[in-house]
């Protein structure tokens, strides 16, 4: 059974003209060459915590259809993320994504898919891995081992890295938060954009509880463009020491698939 092919895609009309997002608008233009920085001696402030728990709402678009869910969302950091889906008051869905493997049970169709990270990113046009998956959650740096060329550009960091065929922008402010993250695969050319916004504190850290996702890509079946916006807001976020379950019960007729 081809695995990949269980997960659909969310259906996009094609679009002819893809609006440019590889690049971030300065209140001031740039006169001069911009100097790099060592990286060694810059530090990105990420979000420490054992665990989290937030309420969240979720809504896409696309030039066809739009839909919105709510998100129970439980994390332990880099570990696991769960998460119940809720449509109408009712739980439609649960995932949980762990360092090799995400796993979907779709309650509303009677579904259990198990997906390594090859096949998510296969399925969804795009580089996906557990990292990539909490960073669009919570705002950190996915990277963090990968070595980085800093630009520093007026009020902004510009982070330069690569992860095989990936090519990584982080836009960093002057507070030292991950302001924007723009993954660029090459050599498709297909983008991940991840804008964070509405940064409030949170346990006296500035934490983003909102965020737009955007992903442009080139389609295998028909060469078209397609354009799918994520917009992710979370209504309450709590950052816990006392650790959380993560259920996750699968009707046994659906394990033997697999």
């Amino acid at each position: 059974m081809n695995k990949s092919s269980e997960i659909q895609a969310i259906d996009s009309t094609a679009i002819s003209t893809i609006p440019r997002i590889d690049s971030v608008q300065t209140t001031n233009p740039v006169v001069s060459k911009p100097a790099e920085t060592d990286d060694s001696k810059f530090k990105v402030d990420d979000i420490s915590f054992n665990y989290l728990k937030a309420k969240t709402k979720v809504s896409y678009k696309t030039p066809k259809e739009s839909q919105s869910f709510t998100l129970d969302i439980r994390m332990k950091k880099d570990s696991v993320i769960w998460m119940n889906i809720t449509a109408l008051g009712i739980s439609v869905a649960t995932g949980i994504f762990t360092k090799d493997m995400a796993r979907f049970y779709d309650k509303f169709h009677g579904k259990y898919t198990e997906l390594n990270y090859d096949s998510l990113s296969t399925a969804y046009n795009v580089k996906l891995n557990y990292d990539i998956i909490q960073s669009l959650i919570i705002g950190n740096q996915p990277f963090k081992k990968n070595k980085s060329r800093v630009i520093r550009e007026n009020d902004y960091y510009l982070l330069k890295q690569k992860e095989g065929k990936v090519q990584i922008e982080n836009y960093i402010g002057q507070n030292r938060k991950l302001k924007k993250l723009l993954l660029t695969e090459q050599p498709t050319n297909n983008k991940l954009t991840m804008d964070f916004e509405d940064f409030n504190s949170l346990n006296d850290i500035l934490f983003p509880f909102s965020s737009l996702i955007t992903l442009d890509y080139q389609s295998n079946v028909d060469q078209k463009f397609y354009q799918t916006v994520i917009n992710i807001k979370h209504s309450k976020v709590e950052l816990l020491d006392t650790p959380l379950e993560f259920p996750f019960k699968v009707p046994e007729k659906l394990l033997k698939k697999h």
